[in-house]
């Protein structure tokens, strides 16, 4: 039963990790508290669930999420956000004004139901191994996890965007004066944070359900894993989501009435004595 949870709060870290890494990179460079992003994550689950529904295909659906929910991603930022750059409450307000809109959105064309995405085939059913039995599903988000971590890593330290972004959090500014434009930098993180949250959606609509308050949940959860991991920190976003999940698991296995106490009562406690988290900086 041990491994069993240890399983699951692997697999959970890992979804948390594809839907916060997104959220710390937007909140990294562009010092915004992007509200929306859980919205973003219900949205693309839903939109996941339409193409995969359409097309019979559930890799399809990842792909449209992906791209429908970057697109929006890009409407925020472009065509919202950037009436209100540089004033942090605003910027508060305004994305969660979208969440709201998207979450209604999404209730007018969805309704309240609670919906599943159908994985694949040879997905679906457990893997056996000894006297563990597990679903093959949340294993393969796992490795999905796994390698985007690997991915955004190569990202961010081997490509020139990505140096462009590690520039971008040290010092904005000065990366704008050496003439880069560091709004296109800022658009193109602003809609890979979005894309992942859409794919986030999709990897947890086929085993956490979509349902209409999926998205503050997630929210909660990603906000916890960017306090604990620091601001920015790709190697923060992966520790905290791993501490988030196991503390969440056990925590609802252990003490269900303090699940969130579980969770949160050690971030509070480690704020106290890390202000900027486990690997933030100083902007």
């Amino acid at each position: 039963m041990t491994i069993f949870q240890l399983l699951n709060g692997a697999t959970f870290a890992a979804l948390l990790f594809v839907v916060a890494s997104g959220f710390t990179l937007i909140f990294g460079l562009m010092r915004i508290v992007n509200l929306a992003h859980g919205a973003l994550y219900l949205f693309g689950g839903y939109l996941g669930l339409a193409v995969a529904n359409l097309t019979g295909n559930f890799f399809l659906g990842a792909i449209g999420a992906a791209v429908g929910v970057a697109l929006i991603g890009l409407f925020i930022d472009y065509g919202l956000l950037r009436f209100v750059r540089g004033v942090e409450l605003r910027q508060v307000l305004l994305t969660l004004g979208v969440a709201f809109v998207l979450n209604d959105l999404a209730l007018v064309l969805w309704g309240g139901d609670t919906f599943s995405i159908q994985v694949p085939a040879f997905l679906d059913g457990p893997a056996e191994f000894g006297e563990i039995t597990y679903p093959i599903y949340r294993l393969f988000v796992l490795l999905v996890g796994i390698v985007i971590f690997i991915a955004l890593g190569l990202l961010i330290t081997k490509t020139r965007l990505g140096a462009l972004i590690r520039a971008g959090v040290d010092d904005a500014e000065t990366v704008s004066a050496m003439g880069v434009d560091i709004r296109r930098v800022f658009i193109y993180t602003f809609m890979l944070g979005s894309a992942l949250a859409g794919l986030g959606g999709v990897m947890g609509g086929a085993f956490l359900t979509l349902y209409p308050t999926a998205d503050s949940e997630i929210l909660v959860y990603s906000l916890a894993v960017v306090i604990i991991g620091g601001r920015g920190s790709l190697k923060g976003a992966a520790v905290g989501s791993l501490l988030v999940g196991m503390l969440s698991t056990f925590g609802q296995v252990w003490f269900p009435e303090l699940a969130y106490f579980v969770i949160f009562g050690p971030m509070a406690i480690l704020l106290a004595f890390r202000p900027l988290g486990l690997f933030g900086k100083v902007a």
